[in-house]
C-alpha cells in the first residue's frame, strides 16, 4: 500500500461524514442555496430584469422566473458570449462548454468560477465514497483512464471554449497526474477511432484499475483491446475492478460488458451535465445516485405528463414524492435560471435523496397516444435478457405509422452482440413488459390500433457507422433510446443486416 492508498480511507471518511451533514437536512441545505442565488443573481441583468430584489421566497420566484430552456436564455447567453459581463451571473464565465444543439447548432453553456468547483468536488466524492465503503483505496496506485473528448480549448471573446470532459481535463489533481492516462498528446486527437486505437496502443501493457466514460464508447475501446490481443479485459487488466459511467442506463449494456471484461465488477454511476454536476452514486447497495443539495443548484421538479400543459405543477425539492417521473429543473451558479435541461428523474430514496435518470422529455413515442418512455423501454429489453447469454451492444425505437401492411407498429432497431435463438419469441417478450408497464400501449394493441413490436437487426457495428454518417461518432456523443419520429429510424436502415 503506498502512502497515497493509505491516507485516502481516512480522507475518505471525513469527506463523506461531511457530505452526508447536509444531505440529512436537504430542505435547509437548499434553502440557503437558494438565498445565496438570488442574493448573487440580483446584481446581473437577468436579475434586474425579473425583480430579484422583491423575490423573498420560492413562491415569488415562480411568479418573476419561467422555465425556460437554452433558446428561451439565448439572448443572455449571446451577450455573455459578445464579450459581455453580470448577465446571467456575477463576471464573466471561466468557460464554455459547447455542446450540440437541437434547434439553432451549438450551445455555449456557461461555467462560472462559483460552478466549476463543484463539478471537480463531485467527481471526487463519488471516489471517496467507494474508497469508505469498500475501505480499500488500491486502485489509486494503479492506471486509471478517462475516455474523454479533446482537452484542446479555443477562445470565445476571452472565454475559454470546450466540451466540459475536455474542460474538466485541466482539473486533474496533482496527485492523480502520474496515474492518469492516455497521454496529453493522445488525448488531444480529434479523430475518435484514431484517438481509441493510440489509447489502446498506450494502455495494453499498463495496470488499468479504473475505467470511465460513455458505455458506447468504452465498449469500443474493450472490443479492440480483446481483438489485439485474445485475451478479456480482466486477463489484461487483473486489478480493474469497477467501471465509472453516465449518460445511460447502464442495465441493458451490463450483460455485454461483463463477457467482454471477464468477471463481475462494481460500477459507479455519475450524472454530470454541462449545466451542473447533479448526483453520483454514493452507496454499492442503494438504489439510486446522491442529488447534490450543496452544489450551488436549486432543484425545481415538474411531473412530466404535466410538462407540455399550459400551467404545469411545479415544486421544489421538499413536495417531491417516489414513484413519480419528474422533468428536473435548474438554477445555478453558472446563471442559469428555471433551466429544464431535458432530463426526466424519479425518486428512489428521500432519506436521503436519491434520484434514477429515466429519460429525456423530449425522447418518448406517442404517436399514438401511448406515451411510451424512456424508461419503459430501457426495462422491457433488461427483463427480456436477464438470465440470457443474449448481449446488445446498442438499440433505439421509433414508431412505424406507415407500413407497406398491416398495423403500425413501434419499430426496434438493434445491434446484438449475442442473438436470441428466436427472435419472435423475443420481440414477444419485449412486448408482454411494454404491455404490463403502460396502459396506453396494452390498450392500443387490444384495441388493434397497433401491432406488437417488430424487431430489425442492426448490423455489427452499424450504430458506430450511423454516427460516423450523422458526425456525431465518439466523445460524449450518445443515441437516443427512442423518438417520436422516423429521422433515425430511416437512416438506420441503411445499416441493417440483409436477410
Amino acid at each position: 500500500m503506498s502512502i497515497k492508498s493509505f491516507f485516502a480511507i481516512p480522507f475518505a471518511k471525513i469527506a463523506t461524514k461531511k457530505v452526508y451533514k447536509w444531505a440529512n437536512n436537504p430542505h435547509k441545505t437548499q434553502e440557503k442555496v437558494f438565498k445565496n442565488l438570488i442574493s448573487k443573481g440580483s446584481k446581473t441583468a437577468f436579475g434586474k430584469d425579473h425583480n430579484f430584489s422583491t423575490i423573498t421566497s420560492y413562491q415569488d420566484f415562480k411568479k418573476e422566473v419561467k422555465v425556460t430552456d437554452y433558446e428561451g436564455l439565448r439572448p443572455y447567453v449571446d451577450r455573455i458570449v459578445a464579450g459581455e459581463s453580470d448577465v446571467l451571473w456575477t463576471g464573466k464565465p471561466l468557460y464554455f462548454a459547447k455542446t450540440s444543439g437541437t434547434t439553432s447548432g451549438a450551445k455555449f453553456i456557461p461555467i462560472t468560477k462559483d460552478s466549476m468547483p463543484t463539478h471537480i468536488k463531485a467527481a471526487r466524492n463519488a471516489l471517496l465514497f467507494y474508497i469508505k465503503e469498500k475501505n480499500d483505496a488500491s486502485f489509486v496506485d494503479g492506471k486509471m483512464i478517462f475516455l474523454q473528448g479533446s482537452p484542446v480549448l479555443s477562445d470565445k471573446n476571452g472565454v475559454k471554449l470546450g466540451r466540459l470532459s475536455g474542460i474538466v481535463a485541466h482539473y486533474v489533481p496533482q496527485y492523480l497526474l502520474k496515474n492518469r492516462l492516455p497521454s496529453w498528446e493522445t488525448n488531444c486527437i480529434e479523430d475518435w477511432d484514431t484517438k481509441v486505437n493510440a489509447i489502446v496502443e498506450e494502455t495494453i501493457n499498463e495496470d488499468m484499475s479504473v475505467i470511465s466514460g460513455i458505455p458506447s464508447w468504452v465498449q469500443m475501446y474493450f472490443e479492440k483491446l480483446i481483438e489485439k490481443t485474445g485475451k478479456s479485459v480482466s486477463e489484461l487488466f487483473p486489478n480493474f475492478n469497477f467501471f465509472i459511467y453516465g449518460g445511460v442506463n447502464f442495465e441493458p449494456y451490463k450483460n455485454k460488458f461483463e463477457s467482454l471484461i471477464g468477471k463481475n465488477i462494481d460500477y459507479i454511476e455519475l450524472y454530470p451535465a454541462s449545466e451542473g454536476f447533479i448526483a453520483y452514486q454514493d452507496s454499492q447497495t442503494e438504489k439510486g445516485m446522491l442529488l447534490q443539495l450543496d452544489s450551488g443548484i436549486f432543484y425545481e421538479f415538474i411531473p412530466a405528463t404535466e410538462f407540455f400543459d399550459e400551467n404545469p405543477t411545479r415544486i421544489s425539492l421538499k413536495d417531491v414524492k417516489m414513484g413519480v417521473n419528474y422533468a428536473i429543473i435548474l438554477n445555478t451558479t453558472a446563471g442559469l435560471w428555471g433551466y429544464n435541461i431535458g432530463d426526466t428523474v424519479e425518486f428512489t430514496s428521500t432519506k436521503p435523496y436519491r434520484i434514477k435518470v429515466t429519460g429525456r422529455i423530449k425522447h418518448f413515442i406517442s404517436a399514438f397516444g401511448e406515451h411510451v418512455i424512456g424508461k419503459e423501454v430501457e426495462k422491457a429489453l433488461n427483463d427480456s435478457i436477464k438470465g440470457t447469454d443474449i448481449n446488445i451492444s446498442e438499440f433505439t425505437v421509433a414508431p412505424q405509422v406507415s407500413p407497406e401492411s398491416g398495423l403500425p407498429y413501434h419499430e426496434w432497431f438493434i445491434e446484438f452482440e449475442n442473438e436470441p435463438e428466436n427472435l419472435e419469441d423475443f420481440a414477444a417478450k419485449i412486448d408482454a413488459s411494454m404491455q404490463a408497464q403502460n396502459i396506453y400501449y396494452i390498450d392500443l394493441i387490444e384495441g388493434k390500433v397497433l401491432r406488437p413490436l417488430v424487431i430489425r437487426k442492426v448490423k455489427k457495428g452499424g450504430f458506430h457507422e450511423y454516427m460516423k454518417s450523422i458526425g456525431k461518432f465518439g466523445g460524449q456523443n450518445k443515441i437516443p433510446q427512442l423518438s417520436d419520429n422516423r429521422k433515425i429510424a430511416d437512416v438506420l436502415n441503411n445499416f441493417l443486416i440483409k436477410e
